[in-house]
C-alpha cells in the first residue's frame, strides 16, 4: 500500500514539474525572395491514325509478348 502511495505521489509531481517548464520558441527571421520561373514547354501532338491491335488468337505475336514469362515465374519441385 505504502509503495503504491510513493509510485503515484512520484508521477503526480513529476507531471506538475514537467507542465511548469516553459519552452521558449526561437523565432527565427525569414527572408522572402520572389523566384521567376521561366521554362517554355513545347507539346507536339501527333494526329496519325496508329492503332494497336490485340488479336483473338493465341498463337498471335502481339498476345505472346505481352504475357511474357520469364525463369523466376516457373513453379519449382520441392
Amino acid at each position: 500500500m505504502k509503495a503504491s502511495l510513493t509510485l503515484i505521489a512520484i508521477i503526480f509531481f513529476g507531471t506538475f514539474a514537467v507542465a511548469q517548464t516553459t519552452i521558449k520558441e526561437i523565432k527565427v527571421e525569414t527572408i522572402t525572395e520572389n523566384v521567376i520561373l521561366i521554362k517554355e514547354v513545347k507539346q507536339e501532338l501527333n494526329l496519325e491514325g496508329k492503332v494497336a491491335r490485340l488479336y483473338m488468337f493465341k498463337n498471335s505475336r502481339i498476345k505472346k509478348e505481352l504475357a511474357f514469362k520469364t525463369k523466376r515465374n516457373r513453379s519449382k519441385l520441392a
